[in-house]
């Protein structure tokens, strides 16, 4: 079915304007989204039509506009909270003619395009921007889709004012993820980290440690990392398909996976690639070092025979807008490192993959941005919540998402599935997010 049109009257045409645009009214809503300068186009145009920031009659629906979208650059910016239906909102408005009294483009162009992060701002150990320094955080929003929520009221009110429209907005879907850091635990290392392991566990006093090494190393007992049998019988049990994404670097202080040249390690990479979507993961040295990057792609490349177009940063490590520029020069289309290691929610306040747009650049480009909502380590190691207290908040953010449409992308590890030591229960926890995402 052929979308309905709508048109946009606006003051002045822009790169961000565009954008916004395309994604509130053309990807949200399902609408074929034209934009004009032209008052007497916009009086004659007889579909569903509004006016940003341009005063016209008043049966006509009126935005207000911020001019942030007007502009080119990057400054702080005042962003004037209101309380709208329940929920905060930014950049308020002065016109009591403006449909809705604040302006959810310049809003939405501000969160999706983390326009924070090109501020200055106090980084982590990682150099990695942190949660409690964004507005989300700040204001009490993180774990609400606002952009999302923020285009289903646009379409009720042009559904309501132009009644004929159809509005095609996303279906929710679920798509899980595994990032593979470390595919064994004790195998396939080679002789000198298995030595190394052994003077480790017992310089710790490890007996336990000690034994399991042993048993693994003899193939008395599964290495407890390899949970991939597990995972893929559950994929074909509950009928979705995955992403996985692949450390390829050469060992080091935080890159610490097989031996890439390891042939159980390759075979293992083909299998999965057979049922699922692989990508790379970047190393953390990549970050400071591009041509890393073109090496642990290349590396992947071959194994599979195929463009990598897939990938999410080990460690979560993304600074704007380097690392996406980085991506786009390998020839990355799909990024999945949109969210933040210690918080769950939406980093970006929308939970549909999205257009990077580079704000240095003022103009979007091809890069497909896919926000995962929660991992197993921020649950576990940062927040230290309970198997079920991380239940209760895997729920209420599958609940989020589905009210909305989104697409709902768990960040798990093989490793945390053993259900074992630290891990023990979080099987569970994962088996039930399973149960709570199906459509």
């Amino acid at each position: 079915m052929k979308p309905s049109p709508i048109l946009v009257l606006t003051r002045k045409p822009s790169n961000r304007i565009s954008y916004a645009f395309r994604l509130i009214l053309g990807e949200l809503l399902g609408l074929d989204v034209r934009i004009t300068q032209d008052k007497t186009e916009f009086a004659g145009f007889k579909s569903a039509k509004f006016s940003y920031g341009v005063a016209v009659d008043e049966s006509e629906l009126y935005f207000e506009a911020h001019d942030l979208l007007f502009e080119s650059g990057i400054s702080v910016k005042k962003l004037n909270y209101i309380d709208f239906e329940g929920e905060r909102a930014f950049f308020g408005c002065r016109s009591k003619n403006a449909i809705i009294p604040f302006d959810p483009f310049a809003a939405s162009f501000y969160l999706v395009s983390r326009y924070e992060e090109y501020l200055p701002h106090i980084r982590d150990e990682h150099g990695r921007f942190q949660s409690r320094e964004s507005e989300a955080f700040k204001e009490g929003f993180l774990q609400k889709a606002m952009v999302n929520r923020w285009a289903l009221k646009i379409g009720e009110i042009i559904s309501r004012q132009f009644p004929d429209v159809k509005i095609s907005p996303p279906v929710y879907s679920f798509r899980p993820s595994f990032d593979i850091d470390a595919a064994y635990a004790f195998k396939h290392k080679g002789i000198t980290r298995a030595l190394g392991g052994f003077y480790n566990s017992i310089r710790r006093r490890s007996i336990s440690e000690i034994k399991l090494r042993l048993l693994v190393l003899m193939n008395k007992v599964k290495d407890p990392f390899d949970t991939f049998d597990y995972l893929l019988k559950l994929q074909k049990t509950h009928n979705f398909r995955p992403y996985y994404f692949f450390l390829m670097a050469d060992y080091g202080p935080r890159d610490k996976n097989i031996p890439v040249n390891n042939r159980q390690f390759l075979r293992l990479i083909k299998w999965i690639a057979d049922y699922s979507d692989v990508g790379i993961h970047p190393s953390y040295a990549s970050g400071e070092n591009p041509q890393k990057l073109e090496i642990e792609i290349s590396r992947l490349s071959k194994v599979l025979h195929q463009d990598i177009t897939r990938s999410r940063q080990h460690f979560l490590r993304l600074e704007f807008p380097i690392t996406y520029r980085n991506l786009i020069n390998m020839e990355i289309t799909d990024d999945f490192t949109m969210g933040y290691p210690d918080q769950p929610g939406f980093r970006a306040s929308i939970c549909t993959p999205f257009n990077f747009y580079d704000l240095d650049l003022d103009m979007e480009t091809h890069l497909r941005i896919h926000p995962f909502a929660v991992m197993d380590g921020t649950l576990h190691d940062y927040m230290q919540l309970t198997p079920g207290q991380s239940i209760d908040t895997i729920r209420s953010l599958i609940g989020e998402i589905k009210l909305v449409g989104g697409t709902f992308i768990p960040l798990w590890h093989n490793q945390t599935l053993n259900d074992q030591d630290e891990w023990r229960g979080w099987l569970d926890v994962f088996e039930k997010t399973v149960e709570l995402a199906k459509p």
